[in-house]
């Protein structure tokens, strides 16, 4: 057996447990504190460049630097990192997990696991950002699981700090095509959002087996996340709003790690589905040895009839009801009512108390009514500053809330049906009337007028009498006729 690699004369390495496109990872022992540890080794391809060399050489201590400064759970702990055959090693906590990549690829996931992971990956992410620190890699194969449930994100290789110069080459997008971010597609400057979307796209393929934005190859997936709708997420149940909201296309429109961390927690916590329950035998064994039963459901002893107090008719229970001798038939033995041709019947089982008012967020669930849309939540952050500052983002807008979580209902107003047309026709009718009447009231006036006037000729020279009009009723054409003579003195 070969002799151990003893590293920087302190750590052995014992045996590979991955590699990858930029290097090996050896599970190995520190000799000094007595413990297993990981040790990454980078491994560059062949034909690179010194310039080439140097980049992919600082990236690794990059990763080491962003990780060391990170004390959180969902990250994975850097100890040490060595130089040694002209290549640096980082020495760093041991994770014996699939990644989350390998999970997926024996099928999609159920929504409320993704949620506990999603909400874990969400934590590391915050801690990170707090620190001035980006991933820009957020991705399946850079999660491990454990057993035990405990998601840790990995490989900061190409992670930016506050205060570092990028890395990345003008007009070169770092990082893995159907996971990176519209926004950094487009050449943008990398912002917190832009791993939120990461970790809503790596989610979203947890659910569905397959990034919203995978194709066949890298321009492809990056044309699909800047100009194609996200896909519905047929498999995430109430995850889907949350998958929404942080795949929304527009950082400013994104949402949160503030607004995403109670709905993932709603998520997580739903109970698990009730079991089935197992299916109830038909036949009901007895331990009395006088209820033999023949093939078809007939008795040993066929002389005596055994019967169900359920097939009984209406009268006949009521009689073994009452007090004094029992029918014949109801008087047996309560122990032999066995009805081997029927389903056994289990007795009721009690009412089940009204669940506790839930509020989980989905698809199909309303928001607490407390949850005002304007209240925004006290720990929401403010945009990053390379962003301009005159737009502040949709999600921090008064009544902007509401574009993820369902509104309240209308309020509903006691008042008949239709009472609006039926208003309209009364008003109609009565305007209808009004100008008949008015038509009529025209009409005699200017008749009435005529008829005094157009008879004489003008004015009259002498008194003339009153002259009584008879008008016939508006349906009636003929008009109005005198019924007294002029008089003249």
């Amino acid at each position: 057996m070969a002799q151990a690699r003893l590293l920087g004369n302190r750590y052995r390495l014992d045996s590979v447990v991955g590699r990858g496109g930029m290097g090996t990872v050896w599970r190995a022992f520190d000799t000094m504190l007595d413990r297993e540890v990981a040790v990454k080794e980078v491994v560059l391809p062949p034909g690179l460049s010194d310039a080439e060399r140097a980049v992919l050489y600082e990236r690794t201590f990059r990763e080491a630097r962003a990780s060391a400064r990170l004390n959180h759970s969902g990250v994975v702990t850097v100890h040490d990192v060595v130089e040694e055959s002209d290549r640096p090693w980082i020495v760093m906590e041991l994770v014996l997990a699939p990644s989350l990549q390998d999970i997926i690829e024996r099928g999609p996931m159920e929504h409320r696991r993704v949620a506990d992971i999603g909400l874990q990956m969400l934590g590391a992410l915050q801690h990170a950002h707090q620190k001035g620190i980006l991933h820009r890699d957020v991705k399946p194969s850079n999660v491990l699981v454990t057993d035990t449930g405990r998601a840790v994100l990995t490989d900061f290789g190409i992670a930016q700090m506050e205060g570092d110069s990028t890395l990345t080459q003008t007009g070169l997008v770092m990082g893995s095509p159907a996971y990176i971010a519209p926004e950094r597609v487009q050449g943008e400057r990398a912002v917190p959002a832009s791993d939120l979307w990461a970790l809503g796209a790596t989610l979203y393929a947890a659910v569905e087996g397959r990034s919203p934005y995978e194709r066949s190859d890298a321009m492809s997936s990056l044309q699909a996340a800047l100009t194609e709708p996200v896909p519905p997420a047929r498999n995430a149940g109430p995850l889907g709003r949350v998958l929404e909201g942080l795949l929304a296309r527009e950082p400013f429109g994104r949402m949160t790690a503030a607004q995403a961390l109670p709905m993932l927690t709603q998520v997580a916590a739903m109970p698990q589905p009730s079991p089935p329950r197992p299916p109830v035998a038909n036949e009901t064994m007895t331990d009395e040895p006088s209820a033999r039963y023949l093939p078809g459901g007939r008795p040993d002893d066929a002389s005596e009839t055994v019967l169900d107090p359920e097939d009984l008719d209406p009268v006949t229970r009521r009689d073994a009801g009452k007090g004094g001798e029992p029918d014949p038939v109801t008087r047996r033995d309560p122990g032999r009512f066995q009805d081997r041709g029927a389903p056994h019947r289990p007795p009721p089982s009690p009412p089940r108390p009204d669940p506790e008012p839930r509020t989980l967020v989905g698809t199909e669930w309303a928001p607490p009514p407390s949850q005002h849309p304007s209240v925004q939540h006290p720990s929401v952050r403010q945009p990053h500053p390379s962003l301009p500052p005159q737009t502040p983002p949709p999600w921090e807008q008064p009544q902007q809330y509401a574009n993820w979580q369902q509104p309240p209902p209308p309020p509903v107003h006691d008042r008949p049906r239709g009472g609006g047309e039926r208003r309209k026709t009364v008003l109609v009718v009565t305007v209808a009337v009004v100008l008949v009447v008015a038509a009529v009231l025209l009409g005699a006036f200017i008749l009435r007028g005529r008829l005094g006037t157009g008879a004489l000729g003008g004015a009259p020279d002498h008194p003339v009498a009153a002259r009584p009009l008879i008008c016939a009723p508006p349906a009636v054409t003929a008009g109005c006729s005198e019924t007294t003579s002029v008089i003249t003195m």
